[in-house]
């Protein structure tokens, strides 16, 4: 079985250095938390087998996985891939960007930077070459995406729904359904994405 988390870089943080963050973020968090792997197996939805082989840093997590482990944990994926900091102001430098996704003609997804969970934010930058799609399962309820197409044509599907975003427009979209994320023209598809999710004890604030 190979040794590196499917995190695979361009430009980006290499990627045997984030399959070791990978894990040792999950492997502290569990700890720290005094969850079992069978009960983090139960939280997340994710197979025990599966968050072993990821503790060990000798799985291909997609997204969707590690986004589920994050929430079990009370964690953003950006906290796993150490694009999050507490302080007022943190730069991230260009080498320490993740690419989180791959398509198979070359299109990618990188997580420019996010904050710490459980509540997140997180911004990324995906390019997308003719042909290629993303499918995501719904997030946590509430999960609002923000986008804003640089180059191409994006088909954006939501449940039932469909946008199609040309270049230079904008689209905001409930993402706790299914979705995803297509590009059907002849050209590169590159746009930026933001992700708010809010998890539901964060949602309720308390009463002065």
């Amino acid at each position: 079985m190979t040794k590196k988390v499917n995190i695979t870089t361009e430009a980006g943080a290499d990627v045997e250095t984030v399959s070791a963050a990978v894990s040792r973020t999950l492997k502290q968090a569990r700890k720290q938390q005094g969850i079992t792997l069978d009960e983090l197996s139960r939280r997340s939805g994710v197979s025990k087998g599966m968050v072993v082989e990821i503790e060990k840093g000798s799985a291909n997590p997609s997204i969707a996985t590690l986004c589920k482990i994050a929430a079990a944990l009370g964690l953003s994926v950006a906290d796993f891939v150490n694009v999050a900091d507490t302080p007022a102001a943190h730069l991230i430098d260009s080498d320490d960007i993740p690419t989180l996704w791959t398509g198979e003609l070359g299109g990618s997804a990188r997580l420019l930077a996010g904050t710490s969970g459980p509540n997140m934010l997180e911004l990324w930058r995906w390019e997308l070459f003719p042909g290629e799609s993303f499918a995501s399962a719904g997030h946590p309820n509430g999960t609002i995406e923000l986008f804003h197409v640089e180059k191409g044509t994006l088909h954006l599907r939501v449940g039932d729904a469909e946008l199609i975003v040309g270049p230079g427009c904008s689209a905001v979209a409930r993402t706790d359904v299914a979705h995803g994320y297509a590009n059907h023209g002849r050209a590169k598809l590159v746009f930026t994405m933001s992700v708010t999710e809010l998890h539901q004890g964060a949602r309720e604030s308390p009463t002065p």
